[in-house]
């Protein structure tokens, strides 16, 4: 987009770098919302533009598999979603038959869903909800669209990045801590030999 006052080339997308919009999944009442505080139901539906899916101590609860969405939402921002626990084996239930179509997450609208669960070994019995994820084709135009934003910015969750997560998988994932080993550091000695050799 073209910003109507300076004439410079936005992207219209809105992202502040390493702080995306939360969306969260409630897996005690089985709703969506964003910041903890906007609750949306029982669903959400979004197309992933990144990912990851990996092991990790973090926001206090110990360490579990975790899979992080990023995605653009209704109001054009960045978004992130977590998931943990049976929900992550269900992410992977959807990747697998997107694999072997030569397609990824990237390529589809997936719809989560909070699916009610009871844990009878405790008295009173748990409640608990998990999510069961299901997909439609999205549109090539618009994939191909999210996968060229993606891949010009850096994103990643500042809140939940650690430099020992055990990273399963990921796509359109940007780690700084990888990022930080690769790039090389110049001294003020190095910099201006390298320049004029």
């Amino acid at each position: 987009m073209i910003h109507e006052t300076t004439g410079e080339v936005v992207s219209r997308y809105k992202y502040l770098e390493g702080h995306p919009r939360q969306y969260r999944f409630d897996a005690k009442e089985g709703v969506f919302n964003v910041n903890g505080v906007e609750k949306l139901g029982r669903t959400l539906t979004f197309q992933p533009i990144a990912w990851r899916i990996f092991t990790d101590n973090i926001l206090n609860m110990g360490t579990k598999n975790w899979a992080e969405l990023f995605f653009i939402d209704e109001k054009n921002c960045v978004s992130a979603v977590l998931f943990h626990g049976y929900s992550v084996d269900n992410i992977f239930r959807l990747i697998e038959p997107l694999y072997y179509d030569d397609l990824t997450l990237a390529d589809v609208v997936i719809t989560a869903t909070a699916e009610k669960k009871e844990n009878n070994k405790i008295q009173p019995k748990g409640i608990y909800y998990i999510a069961n994820f299901s997909y439609q084709m999205a549109n090539p135009e618009k994939s191909a669209e999210l996968k060229l934003f993606a891949q010009d910015y850096k994103v990643f969750r500042q809140e939940t990045l650690t430099d020992i997560a055990n990273i399963k998988t990921a796509f359109n994932y940007y780690n700084p801590f990888a990022h930080a080993i690769d790039e090389p550091v110049l001294g003020p000695i190095a910099g201006p030999a390298l320049l004029t050799a």
